[in-house]
């Protein structure tokens, strides 16, 4: 809302499914209420009565024709990015003066290039991410404990969950129409890609190593020994389309003591913990790799920017940054010995500056300090999204 009528362009993004289009409509009635006198025109191109508009050329020709020029305007577009040469439209459009503009898209890459350049400073990019624990408590009704926070670690916060049984085979099958779309519409129709079997086995692939270093040249390896054989270049380039698609975020590596990012290897994890079972299956024996992506996904939308931490030959499994401050976490299953606890803190102790340090676990006794770091459990730790 701060930036309501204001010469800038808003931009919300999002992985299919978080709930762009319903914030969308709340902007409409908002606005509406707000301005009762302006004009509103919408576009959804998830609809069949907008599935004429395929270029620039076409939107301005729709936005002309059904503009009164003795209204203000606000225009929504919903699923942008499936207009060829958006880029020129919202050019023209932002150029004319007098349109409030609001978009959605289903891309990381919705803003690049020329007309990030073009528009620097006259744009904000709004960053969706499927609901937090507490958001997930809110549309469930549901109190804290862990049945909720085991159902939220098993099937993950997309908000239609809310109109559906939380039951394993009606959620995993919705989940599975979810994936196949982003698959399909967002990555295999939008870049041409001629390998579907390949995609569908690098996703996997990735929901079955989420939190392990990946690489290209780890993956060919892998891809060989199952007698398939694809390039290293283009599996750079599927796991970009996957990234592109905000179905996983990508994590790089950093060294702690040189501040220096790491050019080859990084970890991968999924925007939803839901989707990421439906590819690879919710197994006990990965609750490893399901907190640890609980955890990053958190710490992404409380908005940090968050690296894998090396110091010598200790890892961090997380390094977050924020408006000039940072905070270390380790994730840990539990802490049910001495050589585990020695492993998690000591990583955290070898750090040599003083900023917080955390390590999260799943332990219901966390609590309190060890030698001055603090020992957090899960749930306390993702219903704390402004005291992190």
């Amino acid at each position: 809302m701060p930036y309501a009528r204001q010469d800038i362009i808003k931009v919300i993004v999002g992985q299919r499914r978080v709930g762009k289009s319903y914030l969308l409509y709340q902007l409409m009635d908002r606005l509406a209420d707000l301005d009762p006198d302006g004009q509103q025109i919408t576009i959804n191109k998830e609809l069949h009565e907008f599935a004429d508009l395929r270029r620039a050329e076409d939107l301005l020709a729709h936005v002309a024709k059904h503009r009164r020029p003795d209204r203000r305007l606000t225009l929504f577009i919903d699923e942008l990015q499936d207009i060829e040469g958006f880029e020129n439209a919202l050019r023209s459009l932002q150029a004319e003066g007098g349109i409030d503009i609001y978009v959605t898209g289903s891309n990381a890459k919705l803003l690049s290039g020329e007309l990030a350049t073009y528009l620097s400073g006259r744009y904000v990019e709004i960053k969706v991410y499927g609901l937090s624990y507490g958001e997930f408590l809110t549309f469930h009704g549901r109190e804290r404990g862990r049945e909720s926070l085991n159902s939220y670690l098993k099937f993950g916060g997309l908000p239609y969950l809310r109109h559906l049984p939380l039951e394993d085979a009606v959620v995993f099958d919705y989940l599975r129409n979810i994936t196949d779309a982003i698959l399909l519409k967002d990555i295999v129709a939008r870049y041409d890609i001629r390998n579907v079997s390949f995609l569908q086995r690098l996703a996997a692939f990735l929901a079955d190593n989420v939190g392990s270093l990946v690489t290209a040249r780890k993956i060919s390896a892998y891809l060989k020994s199952q007698n398939i054989k694809v390039s290293h270049n283009l599996v750079i380039d599927y796991l970009t389309y996957l990234a592109n698609a905000l179905l996983v975020l990508r994590a790089r590596r950093c060294d702690i003591s040189g501040k220096k990012l790491f050019e080859i290897g990084e970890k991968y994890y999924f925007e939803d913990l839901g989707i990421r079972h439906a590819l690879a299956g919710f197994r006990l024996t990965d609750i490893h790799k399901v907190l640890e992506n609980v955890v990053y996904m958190h710490l992404r939308a409380a908005g940090y920017d968050v690296t894998v931490g090396q110091i010598g030959k200790k890892e961090v499994d997380f390094v977050c940054d924020k408006g000039g401050e940072r905070l270390y976490l380790q994730v840990a299953y539990m802490i049910a010995d001495d050589k585990t606890r020695d492993r998690e803190f000591g990583n955290l102790l070898a750090i040599p500056d003083n900023f917080p340090k955390q390590v999260v676990t799943l332990d219901n006794v966390a609590g309190g300090t060890y030698r001055g770091i603090a020992h957090t459990y899960l749930e306390d730790f993702l219903l704390s999204v402004d005291k992190i």
